[in-house]
């Protein structure tokens, strides 16, 4: 594993003290260690959680310890209950069963759990007391906007995705349930609320939550499960608030690349609009089972020239279907074929079972020649995987990289 760029320390006087502090302190804050037999046990009965994975060899890991505990020592102040906020560390060269379960390919990285999940954007601000200190703040505020008149509901941004609950009270298991679920992903969408005689209106069979998707003219949606069912609630909600097929760009790209699933990417003109619903069409019919095994994404194709060089591709060549393993990038033959049924479907079925790699290497499958066909011999590799970690001294993402470049 590599060392991460470490941005943005604090002056090199400041920093010294801390060290040398940590150093002839180091139980002076309360950093929970965590192995395999007690980390479930707290991140679970944690609100909210910051792990700090480390090795010690790694001198940006060395240097954000005193960091860590200081900010530590500032938020127990602030939310004294040991539940309320945990700060927590793994030491990944002796907890390597850790590292690998949580994806951690470089030191230090720093995740956030609320009640026992990971959540997908890791912190990636500045290594400073304030700035870690101000963060776990913002992570514990309210994610929830209370209204207080129904008009505020037909006035919300269409343009967002929109979480709305209607409650008797707030004091309620229901609310609780809805407030967890909020608290996960009010990053994806926008979530509010409304109590008592304000909602009453929307409360026709008892409390209730629905969904306004994107658009003036979508109908609403409403949840019909039960509303003290977490894992329900958590999952009606990720599936409205996070589309199948998301966009990739070089903000999200690094963070994308981190959920360790491959790519299948739809390169398409940003005012292809034709061909981005062809596509999200296909994959919903075709490869809504898929979900969970790869990342559906789309890109433009005059900002990601780069990973279409890669497959020997350009603009004019768009759209462009591709999969991305992270070792090797594979075309979808053809463009017009993505409507033939289960054509996409087989396209990522054939990169699990290892025939895309294959076939790349020793020509097609024999049971896919035709009799008396003779099985070409194909001596090129694949092309390279794009989207990739690039080798330890450049600690970039070649899409990060073309951003530099444009």
């Amino acid at each position: 594993m590599r060392p991460a760029v470490f941005p943005l320390l604090p002056q090199p006087g400041r920093l010294f003290l801390l060290l040398v502090s940590w150093l002839f302190n180091p139980t002076r804050s309360e950093i929970t260690s965590l192995d395999s037999g007690n980390i479930d046990d707290i991140l679970n009965n944690a609100d909210v959680a910051l792990v700090n994975f480390y090795a010690d060899w790694c001198r940006f890991s060395q240097m954000l310890h005193p960091i860590f505990e200081e900010a530590s020592n500032v938020i127990k102040e602030e939310y004294p209950d040991k539940n309320q906020v945990v700060f927590a560390r793994v030491d990944c060269d002796q907890h390597s069963d850790i590292a690998q379960r949580y994806r951690i390919s470089k030191y230090p990285t720093l995740k956030l759990f609320r009640n026992g999940m990971m959540m997908k954007r890791e912190y990636r601000g500045q290594r400073s007391v304030t700035a870690i200190a101000d963060y776990i703040r913002q992570q514990k505020s309210n994610p929830i906007r209370e209204v207080q008149d129904l008009e505020e509901i037909n006035a919300v941004d269409r343009s967002r995705r929109n979480i709305i609950g209607y409650f008797e009270q707030k004091d309620s298991d229901n609310y609780r349930t809805f407030e967890r679920v909020a608290n996960i992903l009010h990053d994806d969408c926008i979530f509010l609320s409304a109590f008592g005689a304000i909602s009453k209106a929307e409360r026709f069979s008892g409390d209730n939550i629905i969904y306004k998707p994107p658009g003036e003219n979508a109908p609403d949606m409403v949840y019909l499960g039960s509303l003290t069912n977490f894992d329900l609630i958590y999952a009606w909600t990720q599936d409205k608030c996070v589309p199948l097929v998301r966009e990739i760009t070089f903000e999200n790209g690094e963070e994308l690349t981190e959920e360790g699933l491959p790519f299948l990417i739809l390169f398409h003109m940003k005012d292809d609009l034709e061909s981005l619903e062809k596509f999200q069409q296909e994959v919903a019919r075709q490869l809504i089972s898929e979900k969970g095994t790869i990342n559906f994404l789309h890109a433009d194709c005059d900002k990601f020239r780069h990973p279409l060089l890669h497959i020997q591709k350009t603009p004019t060549d768009c759209p462009v279907i591709a999969i991305d393993s992270f070792r090797h990038m594979y075309v979808f033959p053809d463009f017009n074929d993505l409507s033939v049924p289960g054509k996409l479907k087989q396209f990522v079925l054939d990169l699990h079972s290892g025939k895309l790699h294959r076939e790349f290497h020793h020509g097609p499958d024999p049971t896919d020649v035709a009799p008396g066909q003779p099985i070409q011999d194909v001596a090129s590799s694949p092309p390279e995987s794009s989207f990739q970690k690039l080798a330890p001294s450049e600690h970039r993402y070649t899409l990060l990289r073309e951003k530099d470049e444009l």
